[in-house]
């Protein structure tokens, strides 16, 4: 780990980040080092409107929000090693692989993603995430996605 290690409040986030509520599925980003690698973290509530269809009487936080909040939570490494703050950024998923799930997610539980850059530096990136509630993997992916950078 580098001794510039860094963070991101949901101040940052937003500011690289386009994903509003109810999309914007990462509440902070607790590590970051340069674009290599962090870890962000989830905090999920009954209160989310997914959970009104996901399903009523037994609410289960979805495999592809998990899979969504590691990729939000990747761009914003990015952005934060890149100084992309205010840049109006766009990001685009291109691919999804090896996409798991182990258990479920819940109203209460804290998901924390660690996020590992394989490839990237321009406009394409690859990252491989491992999200988890309590120490127990909850998913894990490998996801691909296209940066609209600044010119």
């Amino acid at each position: 780990m580098s001794e510039t290690l860094k963070s991101a409040d949901i101040g940052l986030i937003q500011r690289i980040l386009p994903h509003r509520y109810p999309f914007l599925l990462v509440d902070k980003v607790v590590e970051i080092d340069g674009t290599e690698r962090g870890v962000g973290i989830k905090n999920v509530t009954m209160n989310e409107p997914q959970f009104t269809g996901h399903f009523p009487a037994n609410p289960v936080f979805p495999g592809v929000y998990q899979v969504e909040a590691m990729a939000q939570t990747s761009a914003v490494i990015a952005g934060v090693g890149l100084d992309l703050a205010d840049k109006n950024i766009g990001i685009y998923f291109m691919a999804m692989d090896g996409v798991k799930f182990r258990r479920m997610v819940v109203p209460g539980d804290t998901l924390r993603m660690e996020l590992t850059k394989i490839r990237g530096g321009g406009k394409v990136w690859k990252f491989k995430g491992v999200a988890t509630v309590d120490g127990d993997v909850a998913s894990e992916a490998e996801f691909t996605a296209m940066m609209d950078l600044p010119k």
